[in-house]
Formats: structure tokens, sequence, C-alpha cells
């Protein structure tokens, strides 16, 4: 991780240190950097809190938001964390292991077929067409695609704060993505062989 770790903590930091070990078990992922900033860090947390457990969205495409984000900002740490949970909640792991590599996941089923073609023209287009938003509309209904949009924002922001402070990749996981190494994009013709 880019950077080293707290040598002292002060009263709110502190505090939110004893909130996530209640809360979460110990500090894992992007809170070991939001620990730096306590407030914002306690406001996110109960955000993706929320995203991952009480969004009106089911489980499993709760855990399909989190790896769609993860996969668009190549964020390894994520999509490791929870590809488990995801196969777990019922998605198919081939699928998966196809998002994985940036290809179409050809999912069976259409809320997963739809979910994912909206987050991916939210995520790379920053548009949604019209065609999609009411495929989406009349899927999910409107508190559930207000949860989705929002989620995926949560899921992206906390993407980016893993990948820049490039907090450390399990080391008992293989790496997901193969036009990634590390915090870096590879090329083809520098993949290893």
């Amino acid at each position: 991780m880019r950077l080293g770790p707290l040598q002292e903590l002060n009263a709110d930091q502190a505090g939110f240190r004893d909130h996530l070990v209640a809360q979460r078990g110990g500090i894992h992922g992007p809170f070991e950097v939001l620990l730096r900033s306590p407030r914002l860090g306690d406001r996110m947390e109960a955000l993706s809190t929320y995203c991952m457990r009480d969004s009106a969205l089911p489980p499993r495409l709760r855990e399909l938001t989190l790896l769609i984000a993860a996969r668009r900002f190549d964020a390894q740490h994520s999509w490791n964390a929870h590809r488990g949970k995801a196969v777990a909640a019922g998605l198919d792991p081939t699928a998966l292991d196809r998002l994985a590599r940036d290809e179409d996941p050809r999912f069976d089923r259409a809320d997963e077929e739809i979910l994912h073609r909206f987050a991916v023209q939210a995520l790379t287009a920053h548009f949604v067409d019209d065609d999609t938003y009411a495929a989406a509309l009349a899927e999910f209904g409107e508190a559930t695609l207000v949860d989705l949009t929002v989620s995926l924002g949560t899921f992206t922001t906390l993407a980016l704060v893993l990948n820049t402070f490039q907090v450390d990749l399990q080391t008992d996981l293989e790496p997901p993505f193969p036009d990634v190494h590390g915090f870096q994009h590879i090329r083809p013709d520098q993949e290893e062989r």
C-alpha cells in the first residue's frame, strides 16, 4: 500500500477503527485508507453497508453490481473479495470468468443481463440510452433503479481508493484480470508467458 501504517491514531481515527472492527471484523480493503479520514470513512462505510446489505436489489444483484464496477475500474482487490460471495449468491461462475476477461458475460437471467447493460453504459459511456433505461426501469422499478445507480457510484469510489493508494492485493488469490498486472494495464504483447 502506498500509505504506510498509521503510527498513532487520533480520537476520531480510533473511534472509526473500533466501529470497523465491530461491524466488519477488522480494517480491510479501502477502509485501510479511509481510516486516515475517519469522518469521510464513517460515511462511506455506512453508504457501502447500505449498498451491500440493505439496498432494494437482491443480494445476487448487489454482488453483480459490485463486480461490474470492480471490472470497469480494474479493482482486483474488490473482485477477489467478492467473487466467491457472488457465486454463493447465485451468479454463474462461467459468466463471471467472461466478465473478468472483459468479454460479454452472456448472463442467462434477464435481470442480470439488463443490470449489466445498464451498468456498463453508465460506467463507460456515462449515459444510459433510452431503451436500456426503459428496460431497467421496467425490470427493477424506480426505487431499485436509484439504489442500483448509487451503488455503482459507491463501488467505483471504493475502487478508486483501492487503486489510487494501491491497497495490497490478496496474496492467496490469483489476479483476476488478464489485462492488469499489479496496478497498471498491460498490452497483449507484454503479457508474461
